[in-house]
Parts: structure tokens; C-alpha cells; sequence
């Protein structure tokens, strides 16, 4: 039987954010939804548990951002500013460039971790989780963020 992560072992995991893998509506990006979820959360709550805070408008939510030629942060302050998933959409239209190049940032998404390094990072932490056994499973960083929040068996 495969295994699963070690409770625990990476600190908080929180089941509400949306996969990687979730497309937003109005772009077809991929990782925006779960961007913007974060963006809600911590209007919300005030901050990101700490093993989500460290990578708060860095990581995947910066790489998004520099494909968007936007910062991290603009996004923030548009969530932070509406009352309404609708004006959050507004504020989006009117932040996003009038061409996203979806299917680029899709694919890139999608290959994070691919690389030799890549490759050596999901091994490292897949072994931290108590799960080296799923490296073959696990094959980009959208997968082990998937696999973290339960959505991979």
C-alpha cells in the first residue's frame, strides 16, 4: 500500500484551498483560484498558518505573478478591497494584461519540479513527509501540493 504523509510533518495543512490544478473561470489559469484563496483567507483570518506564510506571494503565487508581469501583492490588495467574489473579478480584469498567455503558464504549472533539481526537491520533501516511496507518483510541485492536502490518494 502506498504511503501517506506524516500527520503533521508539514506543518498546518489546510483542506479549504482549491487544487493547483483549478482553472479560474475567466482566464483558464491555472493556481489563480487557489492564489485568490489564500488572498481570502488571510482577510479572513488575519495570516496563512505558518506553513503556508512562507510561501505567501512567493513560490508558485510569485511565479504566477511574474508570468502576469503583476505583483503578488496587487492581488492581495484587490481581494483585500472587495466585498464580492464579483468584485474581485472586476478588480482582476482590470490588474490582469489583456492577454494572459494561458497554456504557457498551464504548461509551465504543470512541469514545476520536472528538472534534475526539481526532481531532488519532491524527493526531499516526499522523504520528510515519510512517503520516498512516491517519488514516482509525485512529479511536479502541483502534485505534491495536491498530495499534502489528501486530493492524491
Amino acid at each position: 500500500m502506498p504511503s501517506k504523509p506524516i500527520p503533521g510533518s508539514t506543518g498546518e495543512v489546510l483542506t479549504c484551498l482549491p487544487s493547483p490544478y483549478a482553472s479560474h473561470p475567466g482566464t483558464g489559469l491555472l493556481y489563480l483560484p487557489r492564489f485568490i484563496a489564500k488572498c481570502k483567507y488571510v482577510k479572513e483570518h488575519g495570516a496563512l498558518p505558518a506553513s503556508y506564510a512562507k510561501n505567501f506571494k512567493r513560490g508558485l503565487d510569485r511565479f504566477l505573478c511574474l508570468h502576469l508581469g503583476i505583483d503578488p501583492s496587487a492581488v492581495e490588495q484587490v481581494v483585500r478591497a472587495a466585498s464580492s467574489d464579483e468584485e474581485i473579478e472586476r478588480g482582476l480584469a482590470r490588474l490582469l494584461p489583456a492577454e494572459v498567455r494561458a497554456a504557457k503558464w498551464n504548461r509551465d504549472l504543470v512541469q514545476k519540479g520536472m528538472t534534475a533539481a526539481g526532481r531532488e526537491f519532491l524527493k526531499e520533501a516526499l522523504t520528510a513527509m515519510g512517503c520516498a516511496d512516491r517519488a514516482d507518483d509525485i512529479r511536479s510541485v502541483p502534485d505534491l501540493i495536491d498530495f499534502d492536502e489528501g486530493r492524491i490518494e
